[in-house]
């Protein structure tokens, strides 16, 4: 019997959960007690198969298992249509009740058809649970469908989904027959758990064994191959694809969008994307997300107002797409939007959406409205505290920050190195030096997170602010990592607030030597000799940046109108309408002066 397979535990749980699962509302139980009383069991079996075809959702699944406990004699094929029905619709209860379905089978002595298992086994794969499908697969054993293809491939992409890619692999090599679904859950088996070079050697195996890969396939393992950020590999799979002319359908183009842009080729993604016969909104948020990440905001928005042109509903992680961009652009406005979107669609403010409006709020520099977004959420984790810690830091609220960190680790949840890279810029904004000090040997000795050069950084910046240059250099003498430019750097930005001027030279020097063409180091040296009144050295470092050609990276304003982001440098007459705001600003400085100002093509003055 099923039940003497498991421990007591388990059998236990699931004779509770099925008495659970058979106990319905009184009107149920009356129905069924009039069916069973006035009906023959011919017309109970009509009925139940009319519930099993019918296209309308079950909802309450419970009664349909209630009306099948009224059969005397069941078959399997109504059974299976029954475990079918209520598998077609995905979630972990309905899950469960196929689960005890298949015991009830069992105990009434049904034989089981090929047909069976992967139904069950599909019930495992939407529970996740790893000891069912083991006991399942023990049974497909002991009753001899273990070399039935079918029931191998369902048992395959259990393992898979279960992250048990061994055994993935040997229920793929102990079977005789194999088919391109095998090949298929194979591969798919191995990328999907960061296997990801295995899963294209497995490709090409699967090549040189003769047979030919379809669309559902090659978007694996192109997604595999943007997962490794090979462009070479990348480039031959889409030739494959070319070269068996197979079907150009969203799944293969929303994979070849998202491996060219992640292997940096973002004008070939978007011809990609253009030739695509039909896009979804998966297909939109590969795109924006992709810009994203490399770090072309604009481009990504720009990306999303053509989407709502289009007519095409974003999702959620369209949202949070969108909000990244808004955060790096500092575009409150479509930030506001997107919230205004979230609550007039009724989106549950948690998990990712949430999170990404309290990181926009707090970079675009409204505080007030983070926090209140994150007092909103039902449910918060590390990434919601992060983001609101982070965001109180970089606004100078140290101690506020401070406190929510407390509070943090009072309701049991452990911090990460991005928590502490916000706390220890808290620490280092709000002068606590002792404070950040306790907080970065906390980091090994209470929560087990090696610092990073980052957190090495925070304490070198935390005790140069401070005015302890001394310490702050024995620091970085005892680091027991190499110290980078953005280590000495602060160093240097101390020396010249408190106008050390020979250490801020052999700080220079080491900069140098390790990055002789960024402009910083020159810019801080030169600003160094400024704050003690050397401008004969002063001016020797910038002629010696002219001499090396080294030239200042010019500083970059935007500001958002309408929800549109425009961009602003130095002398800059790049946007449409220079013309018109340069008239505008020569309106503004006769208004306020009662002078005038000119141009010189490249600067203005005011006369």
């Amino acid at each position: 019997m099923f039940y003497l397979s498991l421990s007591p535990v388990t059998s236990l749980y699931v004779c509770c959960t099925a008495n659970a699962l058979h106990t319905t509302s009184n009107s149920t139980k009356q129905f069924n007690s009039f069916i069973t009383k006035t009906t023959s069991q011919q017309h109970l079996y009509a009925k139940i198969t009319s519930l099993c075809s019918s296209p309308i959702p079950f909802k309450d699944t419970t009664d349909a298992h209630s009306l099948f406990s009224q059969l005397r004699d069941p078959n399997i094929d109504l059974y299976n249509a029954l475990l079918r029905r209520v598998l077609s619709s995905k979630c972990k209860e309905n899950a469960l009740l196929a689960i005890l379905m298949y015991v009830e089978m069992m105990c009434k002595g049904l034989d089981f058809d090929k047909y069976t298992y992967p139904l069950v086994i599909k019930a495992c794969v939407e529970l996740r649970e790893l000891r069912y499908g083991r006991l399942v697969h023990a049974h497909v054993i002991k009753n001899g469908f273990a070399l039935d293809l079918y029931v191998v491939n369902s048992l395959m992409r259990f393992y898979g989904v279960c992250g048990c890619v061994g055994s993935v692999r040997k229920a793929f090599d102990r079977s005789p027959l194999r088919d391109l679904v095998s090949w298929t859950i194979l591969i798919q088996g191995y990328v999907d758990n960061g296997y990801w070079k295995e899963g294209v050697d497995l490709f090409f195996e699967m090549v040189d064994d003769g047979l030919r890969a379809d669309e559902r396939m090659m978007a694996v393992v192109i997604s595999a191959c943007a997962k490794l950020g090979d462009l070479r590999l990348g480039k031959k799979l889409h030739e494959y694809v070319w070269s068996y002319k197979l079907n150009f359908d969203v799944f293969l183009g929303n994979a070849l969008v998202d491996m060219y842009l992640k292997c940096g080729e973002r004008d070939v993604a978007l011809s990609v994307f253009r030739e695509m016969p039909m896009r979804n909104v998966i297909s939109w948020n590969t795109l924006i997300s992709g810009l994203a990440q490399r770090r072309e905001f604009k481009q990504a928005m720009d990306a999303f107002n053509e989407m709502q042109d289009q007519g095409v509903k974003p999702d959620e992680n369209t949202l949070v797409g969108v909000l990244n961009c808004c955060s790096n652009l500092g575009a409150l406005g479509v930030g506001k939007w997107v919230h205004k979107y979230v609550d007039r669609n009724r989106i549950q403010v948690t998990g990712f959406a949430g999170n990404a409006l309290v990181d926009m709020y707090a970079k675009c520099g409204t505080m007030d409205d983070a926090l209140k977004v994150f007092g909103s959420m039902s449910t918060k984790d590390i990434y919601s505290y992060t983001s609101v810690i982070v965001g109180l830091a970089a606004h100078g609220k140290a101690r506020m920050a401070l406190d929510f960190f407390y509070e943090m680790l009072d309701i049991g949840i452990q911090p990460n190195e991005v928590t502490f890279v916000g706390v220890l810029t808290a620490c280092s904004h709000g002068g606590l030096v002792e404070e950040g000090q306790k907080l970065f040997a906390d980091m090994w000795r209470v929560h087990k997170l090696k610092p990073r050069i980052e957190h090495y950084g925070c304490m070198v910046d935390l005790l140069g602010r401070a005015g302890l240059i001394d310490e702050a250099m024995e620091f970085v003498q005892h680091m027991p990592i190499e110290p980078d430019a953005s280590i000495w750097g602060s160093i240097l930005a101390a020396c010249r607030i408190q106008g050390k001027v020979e250490l801020a030279e052999h700080v220079t020097e080491i900069l140098v030597n390790i990055e002789s063409e960024k402009d910083g180091t020159y810019v801080l040296m030169s600003n160094t000799y400024a704050s003690v009144s050397k401008w004969r050295d002063a001016l020797e470092v910038r002629k010696a940046m002219k001499r090396q050609k080294i030239k200042k990276v010019p500083g970059c304003s935007s500001i958002e109108l309408d929800g549109i982001v425009s961009e602003f440098r130095r002398c800059d007459k790049a946007h449409p309408r220079s013309k018109d705001i340069y008239a505008a600003v020569e309106q503004l400085t006769l208004h306020l002066t009662g002078t005038e100002a000119f141009s010189n093509g490249s600067e203005y003055f005011i006369v």
